[in-house]
C-alpha cells in the first residue's frame, strides 16, 4: 500500500512552501490576537476613566511622594 497524503499533488517543495505559509499566518493571527487584546485592555480603562467625575482629575495625588522631604541630621553632613 502507498502512503499518498498529497491530496492537492503538490510534490515536497510545494508541501514545504505550503507547511511554511501555513506557520507565517498562524503566527500573524497570534500576534494580532495579543495586539487586540492590547487594545481591548487600554480602551476599557479608557472608558473607566471616561466615566470618572471631572473634579476626579483635577485633585492632587492623595500620596504624594514627590513631597517627601528627607531633613539632614547633625551627622549626616560630614
Amino acid at each position: 500500500m502507498v502512503d499518498n497524503d498529497d491530496m492537492l499533488r503538490l510534490g515536497r517543495r510545494g508541501q514545504l512552501s505550503a507547511s511554511v505559509a501555513f506557520l507565517m499566518l498562524k503566527g500573524a493571527g497570534y500576534a494580532a490576537m495579543l495586539l487586540l487584546a492590547c487594545w481591548f485592555f487600554v480602551a476599557f480603562f479608557a472608558l473607566v476613566g471616561r466615566q470618572l467625575p471631572d473634579d476626579s482629575r483635577d485633585t492632587p495625588d492623595p500620596i504624594n511622594r514627590s513631597d517627601v522631604v528627607i531633613e539632614a541630621g547633625p551627622t549626616d553632613l560630614a
